[in-house]
């Protein structure tokens, strides 16, 4: 880790979330929310090419990384855990990006907390329908994917990652598969990935990048939601980064960074 980010806590309440954070408060702050099953180290890369310029802040999501663990009795709200970070530690106007489980939380922060933010970027965001009904957490799509992984030593662990994404740089996989090992996996009786996005999208009043890939390669948003999207909200643009799926940054980052870069260039 590049000196001297910052490895903190910030106490909201009576829950204790872990942060990584490359500045003082000196630059203009920028809020990184990781997807799901990830954790804030995931977002390293994107902000060793951004502490330049940017307080680049990345958070552990409820669950996540070294954050607070889910308790049953309480509704998962990333959103408010998100404005919380925010007012806790002081951060005026930041700009927010999400990927997946995390670009929808920033969708619903905007959405929900319209003075909080600059801007938003959002990264193939987890802009999924709810189901007509709730699925029990052994029928979530992740259940059996985490399940194989959970016993597995962290080499052995990052060995699957490899296999499984041959096209990813290899000093993603460290944090992507110590973040799956911290992961607290009764999250899946308390995530609903299927929100109302789109009422979400039409309440936005700040710049909003949707960054999106190829469906086809197994990305969420396809070119007629992204076209969806941009009728509903007068301030969302779109950027497409080829040759990527789900995974865009780790897919095809320098088109990525490119569309950072450029989209963070007209925000002040």
């Amino acid at each position: 880790m590049p000196m001297p980010w910052h490895d903190a806590d910030v106490t909201i309440e009576n829950d204790t979330f872990h942060y990584l954070r490359t500045g003082d408060g000196q630059k203009p702050p920028l809020l990184l929310l990781h997807g799901f099953s990830d954790n804030g180290r995931c977002w390293q890369r994107l902000a060793q090419d951004l502490q330049a310029t940017h307080d680049v802040i990345m958070p552990d999501s409820r669950g996540h990384g070294r954050s607070p663990r889910i308790q049953p009795s309480t509704p998962l709200d990333n959103a408010a855990d998100a404005a919380a970070i925010i007012n806790a530690l002081g951060l005026e106007k930041p700009i927010v990006a999400g990927h997946s489980m995390g670009g929808l939380t920033a969708t619903e922060l905007g959405a929900r907390y319209p003075n909080l933010a600059r801007a938003l970027i959002l990264e193939d965001p987890a802009w999924i329908d709810p189901p007509a009904t709730p699925e029990p957490p052994q029928e979530n799509p992740f259940y059996a994917w985490l399940k194989q992984m959970d016993a597995l030593p962290l080499p052995e662990l990052i060995a699957f990652g490899q296999a499984s994404n041959p096209t990813w740089p290899e000093d993603e996989f460290p944090a992507w598969a110590t973040a799956k090992q911290q992961l607290d996996k009764t999250i899946l009786g308390a995530l609903h990935m299927g929100k109302p996005w789109r009422d979400f999208v039409a309440a936005l009043t700040i710049p909003t990048l949707l960054i999106t890939a190829e469906p086809e390669q197994g990305a969420i948003i396809t070119p007629a939601l992204a076209e969806e999207a941009a009728t509903r909200c007068a301030h969302l643009q779109v950027a497409h980064v080829p040759n990527a799926g789900h995974n865009i940054r780790r897919e095809n980052y320098p088109v990525y960074l490119q569309a950072i870069t450029a989209f963070l260039a007209t925000i002040h």
